[in-house]
């Protein structure tokens, strides 16, 4: 089992999603969030309106998945979020000790789905 961190552009997001979907990934939290990287202090067009100082929005997508769907999700993901320009994110691929399914009490491989 892995977990999956990616921090991608907020506006890539729906297109992420839908990839994810397309490859049978369903269980995905996102946040908005603060952050930089090597476009630090550059100015950013969000909604309409610049954006000056050194934290840029970006919406961080978590997903845990079984081991056989690690290629897909990635791929899913930078094939939805990226643009080609800086500061189309990450991905992070972290090993997922455990999983538990509140609601049934499953472990493991079964509770991730």
């Amino acid at each position: 089992m892995k977990y999956i961190i990616a921090v991608i552009q907020p506006d890539r997001m729906d297109e992420v999603l839908e990839r994810l979907t397309e490859q049978e990934i369903h269980l995905v939290t996102a946040t908005n969030v603060v952050g930089r990287g090597r476009q630090r202090g550059i100015a950013e067009v969000y909604r309409s309106h610049i954006e000056a100082g050194s934290l840029l929005r970006k919406t961080k997508l978590e997903i845990a998945v079984n081991d056989e769907f690690v290629p897909k999700a990635i791929e899913a993901i930078t094939g939805g979020a990226r643009t080609g320009q800086m500061g189309d994110g990450k991905i992070f691929v972290l090993p997922l000790e455990e999983c538990v399914r509140i609601r049934t009490g499953e472990t493991g491989n079964l509770a991730i789905g």
